[in-house]
């Protein structure tokens, strides 16, 4: 495929490696032809590196399979999903979960991807919804203020939210920057 291919999602291979874009920009300046610059992130290592392509030149389309799984439990090192189609339990290191296990909980469905027939990482949704299990009390009248709180949430994960939350609360969590979106 063309660099010009290149969008936010698209995985591709380099270096025998599978890269999937982060961020993408288009540049282009009058005397040179057009320049694509990407942030990418290695799959295999999950390191993040800033690219740049020249608009004409090609790179290599992964083949990256996606399967819709289960998460059971963790278990040691590993966690546990299910195929829902099989029943077929695929136990994965932390490696390939990455930063995704802070908003797993028990029966959640997710997207992992398979380079090679191997997994290489795991897609949650971008929101999700969790119950506040600990957060100090706010104040009355500290509304106006732009001020957050640490609250816990029911896998244990901690979190800001704004000062109203309270025990018992359910939040909308965005997973990608990793910050409050609304009650639920």
């Amino acid at each position: 495929m063309l660099a010009t291919d290149l969008k936010t999602g698209v995985i591709y291979k380099e270096n025998g490696a599978p890269f999937v874009v982060l961020k993408y920009e288009h540049v282009k300046t009058a005397r040179s032809g057009a320049t694509v610059k990407v942030k990418a992130r290695n799959l295999l290592t999950g390191q993040v590196l800033p690219k740049s392509y020249i608009g004409s030149s090609r790179v290599d389309d992964a083949d990256v399979r996606r399967q819709n799984v289960q998460y059971l439990y963790k278990d040691g090192n590993n966690y546990v999903f299910m195929d829902p189609d099989t029943y077929e339990q695929l136990p994965m290191n932390e490696d390939v979960v990455g930063d995704g296990v802070k908003f797993l909980k028990e029966g959640d469905k997710v997207q992992v991807m398979y380079f090679e027939d191997s997994p290489v990482s795991i897609q949650i949704p971008t929101t999700v919804t969790f119950e506040i299990i600990y957060t100090e009390p706010g104040f009355k009248g500290n509304t106006v203020t732009n001020a957050y709180k640490d609250a816990t949430i029911e896998n244990g994960t901690v979190i800001k939210v704004p000062p109203f939350i309270k025990i018992g609360d359910v939040v909308k969590i965005n997973t990608e920057t990793e910050e409050y979106v609304s009650k639920a």
